[in-house]
């Protein structure tokens, strides 16, 4: 049974600037992509009851409530079911989103990225700090209460100070769950093509890192998985059922999904999608050697990192005798550590969790 649903909405006013996801601003064709879209998940969908739906993007809340209303009706779920919606602040009305609200989205994802106006527009976000401010304070009076931000860390001109007031301000706004990316310019994107001015090194980057962990555990965050920081009670669930290997529907453009042993991406043509939202860009048949090393790859990104007796019984295995080598190295250089019969990267190891990981591989 499949419990998790990925939806694409590739839709934005304006693409940013280090932004490499599929997605456009070709806003006037979005009754035909949603035509399409439609089609695909009455095409796919198997009524499954479902634990998360996560509608990403692109700006997702550029639609309207009829147009999130005819995606979510085709789903089997309950008032349990967590349903995140990406959000972009400038886009943050109070009936609209009450109506949201109304319709059982009950989390936000929202892309504040910095709260330094002048970062804010080198990088090609339209919105402002106030704009943040006012789109948080809306989203509270329209009942929402499981609010995430997204925080970028390695900005064109951002130094410690800055990144320092990004996280005092980001606490002060009373969210729930902040997820932190440092930048990486993809060859894809407007940055990659026209490389940024003043943006820090990877040293720095890591002191960046080192400095929100800190920072946010100390205001009450737990540090539940390398990127994310949550309150009590407020860890993303459809997230998690990435990290812990959880089979997934991709609905949408260039969309992903986990079924089995087999992974696969819809198309990235948008004029193909509309055409036939069926076709697929990739398929890949896992091995189970793959399955085993995705598992390793995924729960070490977690806090309690690898479950060594559910990775045992799963698999068939004795992990810490087929991976000894690796286990003992790492012991050793102080990367991983073993806490409660769980193999788990320390706040060294998180540093270099890339490095540990492939060693795995």
């Amino acid at each position: 049974m499949m419990e998790h649903a990925y939806i694409h909405i590739p839709f934005c006013i304006r693409k940013c600037k280090y932004c490499s996801f599929v997605s456009g601003e070709n806003i006037k064709k979005k009754d035909d992509y949603l035509n399409a879209l439609i089609k695909e998940i009455n095409g796919r969908y198997k009524n499954d009851k479902l634990k998360t739906i996560y509608i990403g993007g692109g700006t997702p809340s550029l639609l309207s409530a009829n147009d999130l209303n005819d995606i979510l009706s085709l789903f089997n779920t309950d008032k349990n079911t967590e349903i995140t919606l990406e959000v972009n602040p400038e886009t943050v009305e109070i009936n609209k989103f009450t109506d949201f609200k109304n319709l059982g989205i009950n989390r936000i994802s929202l892309g504040v990225q910095t709260f330094n106006d002048k970062i804010l527009n080198y990088i090609g976000r339209i919105h402002t700090c106030e704009v943040i401010y006012s789109a948080v304070n809306i989203l509270k009076k329209c009942g929402f209460s499981n609010i995430s931000i997204d925080l970028i860390y390695g900005l064109p001109y951002q130094d410690s100070d800055t990144l320092k007031r990004d996280a005092e301000t980001a606490v002060k706004l009373d969210i729930t769950h902040v997820s932190t990316y440092g930048l990486k310019i993809e060859e894809n994107s407007y940055f990659g093509k026209n490389p940024p001015l003043m943006t820090c090194d990877d040293d720095t980057q890591a002191k960046m890192f080192l400095f929100l962990c800190d920072y946010l555990y100390s205001c009450g965050f737990d540090h539940y998985e390398i990127s994310n920081f949550s309150k009590a009670g407020y860890i993303s669930l459809h997230n998690c059922a990435y990290w812990k290997n959880k089979n997934y529907y991709g609905f949408g453009l260039n969309a992903g999904g986990y079924e089995g042993s087999l992974r696969y991406k819809n198309i990235s043509d948008f004029n193909k999608y509309i055409e036939n939202p069926f076709l697929r860009e990739e398929e890949i048949i896992l091995s189970s050697k793959e399955i085993l090393e995705e598992e390793i790859f995924l729960s070490l990104r977690l806090k309690e990192g690898i479950n060594i007796e559910y990775i045992n019984k799963k698999f068939g295995i004795d992990f810490c005798k087929k991976y000894k080598t690796v286990i003992e190295k790492y012991l050793k250089s102080g990367l991983l550590e073993f806490k409660n019969n769980n193999l788990k990267l320390t706040r060294s190891g998180v540093l270099l969790s890339n490095e540990v990981m492939c060693e795995f591989i």
